[in-house]
């Protein structure tokens, strides 16, 4: 039995393990970034834990922002404030913005990304959010650079001509792209850099011109920068 509920700091260690079996080449969450994410916004941290092994299988980090404050085309470590969380603006924010996501690789396809996002979208919908924005990884893009731009890769995605692991998941839970960027994040041969900014509206609040960025991407055909 998996389940999701929220971080605590006796699961500190797990999530670096966690973040070891995933990301084995990359910097893994230490104690006091999870410590500061508890502090801010205790609520907005997600632990999917294994009952039969009492293993942290799964985790997902968030904050508050005030969009406006950022441009599009900031890095994860601006939006992140260096993956300390001390940019969260519960006072004026009204985007959660997606962090992290991640679940271990012996634990896939079992649902737990599923429930980690619902965690999230339920979150929003107490607090009344707007939305949760973030930027999507994209995965598998190294393998097709040399043939396609980064937007026409994500444009196949979307249109379902390609599969992406982590967009066409994160398409299927009901979030629609409004932008790609370069250098999201830094060190990551996989998507060189690359990724879709990716949104979630909350319908218990939004108004028509809150979907207008997405159609506008949508049928722009050559985006300023491109």
């Amino acid at each position: 039995m998996i389940e999701v509920r929220l971080t605590e700091e006796r699961d500190f260690a797990g999530i670096t393990s966690l973040c070891e079996a995933v990301y084995p080449h990359s910097a893994s969450w230490q104690p006091r970034h999870l410590t500061s994410h508890r502090e801010l916004f205790p609520e907005g941290q997600f632990v999917a834990v294994d009952h039969h092994s009492d293993r942290i299988v799964g985790m997902a980090a968030s904050l508050i922002v005030w969009w406006d404050d950022y441009e599009h085309r900031d890095n994860w470590l601006e939006f992140t404030d260096r993956g300390m969380f001390t940019n969260h603006d519960p006072e004026q924010g009204r985007t959660l913005y997606g962090a992290e996501v991640m679940v271990h690789p012996h634990f896939q396809r079992m649902g737990i990304g599923k429930l980690l996002y619902h965690a999230r979208s339920e979150l929003v919908r107490r607090l009344g959010l707007l939305r949760i924005r973030a930027g999507a990884r994209l995965r598998g893009y190294h393998k097709v650079a040399d043939r396609l731009s980064a937007e026409e890769y994500v444009r196949e995605v979307v249109a379902g001509k390609r599969k992406e692991p982590t967009l066409s998941f994160q398409l299927r839970e009901g979030f629609h792209v409004f932008g790609v960027v370069p250098g999201y994040l830094h060190n990551d041969p996989d998507s060189m850099g690359w990724a879709a900014l990716i949104e979630w509206i909350n319908p218990d609040v939004a108004s028509e011109e809150d979907y207008r960025l997405q159609r506008e991407w949508l049928t722009r055909r050559r985006p300023p920068g491109q």
